[in-house]
């Protein structure tokens, strides 16, 4: 009975004791040498340029071209498949992992490695473009504090430019504009948009990359969310449940997150200059009247009387478009969906040193510093 005894302790001392993976202590390292190049990039300016041009562009360039492979969204299915991964994950470290405190915590190291590897992503992809100058500066403008005249004015000429190209696209009886092709073909014509326009900013990246519609993107409008760039994977995602006029706008919205421009502002911004370099109407059609929207609304906050004064301006097809949208989006208007990803996206974008959700509304100084420079 002694000798069993003793036999039985020494097998469970030769148990092999479970260690931190290869792969986590790797990722550790990398994570360390990414939050060094993170804080140059705060310091820097410069530093954080070059690298976005130089360095981020090829891997979002890499990821882009691996993913375009796939017929779905590899993000999204992530998302969707998250709920199942994590149950196979506590499931898998209860069985092999809770033997004692020790196998416990070499578990949770491994699982914080993995997210160390999502952080490697973001500041080799995306982080440095956060911090590089501002786009205002780049184009040559200056932005500055506006007026409500000037709102006026810059809606103005949206308003006009908007009912020139309504004039060549179609309508249905919902009062909705149609978009006359595919999101293949609307792709095709804004990545020949973004072709143009490489040619004239020489700090926007070239790249032939596809646009992935969200399979859920029903569920999705309840979150507000129209269109989401996916930085470990690459994708452009367009919510495509939302009405046909606001799809070309949005894809070259997460189009231009793809290709550096991070700040959402200038990401808005950015979208409608490439949609300007389209030969397409509908393209155009698109840029103009998402563009009105955001000066128009801000105008209505600092002047309802002028605000007025250029919305009748608007032909009945525009402003039949703008009510059944408002008509549209009253079911997601309220919901919890929507209060939660506000939040998430305006904690994570206030980390990245930017006004938060506020300023996809920003865009609005870009409109007039473009449409009304200073003399």
């Amino acid at each position: 009975m002694k000798l069993k005894k003793r036999s039985s302790e020494t097998e469970v001392n030769d148990t092999p004791k479970k260690r931190l993976p290869l792969f986590s202590k790797i990722a550790f390292i990398a994570a360390g040498v990414c939050a060094l190049l993170f804080l140059g990039f705060i310091i820097s300016e410069r530093f954080a340029d070059f690298f976005n041009k130089n360095i981020s562009s090829v891997f979002r360039a890499l990821l882009a071209n691996i993913t375009d492979i796939l017929p779905f969204s590899l993000g999204e299915m992530v998302l969707i498949m998250s709920p199942v991964i994590v149950v196979f994950i506590v499931m898998y470290a209860m069985r092999h992992f809770a033997d004692n405190w020790r196998d416990t915590l070499v578990f949770c190291g491994a699982i914080v490695s993995v997210l160390a590897i999502f952080f490697c992503s973001f500041t080799l992809t995306f982080a440095a473009a956060y911090r590089g100058a501002r786009l205002d500066k780049k184009l040559g403008i200056e932005r500055r504090d506006v007026s409500a005249e000037e709102l006026y004015e810059t809606a103005k000429i949206l308003s006009e430019r908007v009912n020139e190209e309504a004039e060549l696209v179609a309508f249905e009886r919902g009062g909705f504009s149609v978009m006359p092709y595919g999101y293949g073909d609307m792709k095709d014509e804004l990545i020949s948009a973004y072709d143009v326009a490489c040619g004239e900013y020489d700090f926007l990246q070239l790249l032939d990359s596809n646009i992935k519609p969200v399979m859920l993107s029903g569920l999705m409008s309840y979150t507000h969310i129209t269109g989401v760039y996916s930085f470990f994977t690459g994708e452009a995602n367009i919510n495509v449940a939302f009405p046909d006029y606001t799809l070309p706008y949005t894809a070259a919205h997460e189009l231009a997150h793809q290709r550096g421009i991070a700040r959402e502002d200038e990401a808005n911004f950015m979208a409608f200059l490439v949609c300007m370099e389209s030969d397409d109407a509908y393209i155009r059609y698109s840029a103009y009247l998402n563009l009105y929207e955001y000066v128009s609304n801000a105008l209505y906050s600092a002047d309802p009387a002028l605000f007025r004064e250029v919305h009748s301006t608007l032909c009945g097809e525009v402003k039949g478009e703008m009510v059944a949208y408002s008509a549209f989006y009253e079911k997601y208007r309220d919901s919890v969906a929507g209060d939660v990803s506000e939040v998430v996206n305006n904690t994570f974008l206030t980390m990245q040193g930017t006004e938060g959700t506020r300023s996809y509304g920003m865009v609005v100084d870009l409109a007039v510093a473009y449409y009304l420079p200073e003399k």
